[in-house]
């Protein structure tokens, strides 16, 4: 297994590449294992499949920084490959809170990155004010910094998921983030090509695409990559198709009486070879 100080390496070494790569999003120790064997070359926590694994709503601030961390941990020890997290504001609206988290996502969840988003979690002022923002951006990118290894902070713009489509101060924000130390830049919710594009070429850091987001044009990781993005991620894609073929699993049987689908699901010693365990 390598060690932290050697993920981080190829963690950064994957974002200074002329092309891009897609971080795959597990929710627990089981998918990370799975998106490893497929041959992914890095992952990332989905705040939302975490929730749901969890019973609980995404983006109600119902899961805690502990819980979130040791989920993390959970993903960083089932696999070789580098790990970052989802950890939304930071679970707390100071900017130290954000720095905190951003120290104890690394010693002691064994993270390589992680992003904190604008998004405030308040219904009736969902992004925080710029000038807050940015001081929040600013004390987490000095808490990677004082690591022992290149921890790829990501600043995450929320405009476009939070009812503002507004792209000239989505990318004021980013600007602002990135010379505030961001390492990757990332505004969640732009579809457009066009849009995307214009991000890219505003900054000068990578640029993350959310491409598991529904009514996304389907564009390729090559066609993403002429855009100008350096990274793709799932965010909560993986987990939503999970959740669905279960819900169409489960609906089948209460509404029909049926088990027809179990014709489209993998044998159990199919199964039981992603995960590297003895046949039965």
């Amino acid at each position: 297994m390598p060690t932290q100080v050697e993920k981080a390496a190829q963690f950064q070494a994957l974002h200074q590449r002329p092309e891009p790569f897609v971080i795959a999003n597990p929710w627990d120790a089981g998918t990370a294992r799975i998106l490893t064997g497929l041959g992914f070359s890095a992952l990332s926590t989905t705040s939302a499949g975490l929730a749901f694994t969890l019973g609980r709503r995404d983006a109600t601030a119902s899961v805690s920084r502990e819980e979130a961390l040791a989920n993390a941990r959970s993903i960083v020890d089932a696999t070789p490959l580098p790990v970052a997290a989802d950890l939304e504001n930071g679970y707390g609206h100071t900017p130290e809170a954000a720095a905190e988290t951003i120290r104890l996502a690394a010693e002691t969840a064994g993270l390589v990155g992680g992003s904190i988003e604008d998004a405030s979690g308040d219904s009736s002022h969902p992004i925080y004010d710029f000038h807050h923002a940015v001081e929040r951006i600013a004390a987490a990118s000095a808490a990677a910094r004082a690591l022992p290894f290149p921890f790829m902070l990501v600043a995450r713009a929320e405009n476009y998921l939070h009812g503002r489509p507004d792209l000239d101060d989505t990318i004021r924000r980013l600007q602002a983030y990135e010379a505030a130390g961001a390492e990757v830049l990332y505004a969640p919710g732009i579809k457009r090509a066009e849009d995307i594009r214009t991000v890219c070429a505003s900054v000068s850091k990578p640029v993350n695409v959310l491409m598991g987001i529904k009514g996304v044009p389907p564009l390729t990781v090559k066609e993403l990559g002429a855009l100008g993005v350096r990274r793709i991620s799932i965010g909560s894609g993986f987990s939503r198709a999970a959740l669905t073929a279960f819900l169409h699993a489960a609906r089948e049987v209460i509404d029909q009486g049926t088990f027809t689908f179990n014709e489209n699901t993998l044998y159990m010693s199919e199964l039981v070879d992603l995960f590297g365990g003895p046949k039965k």
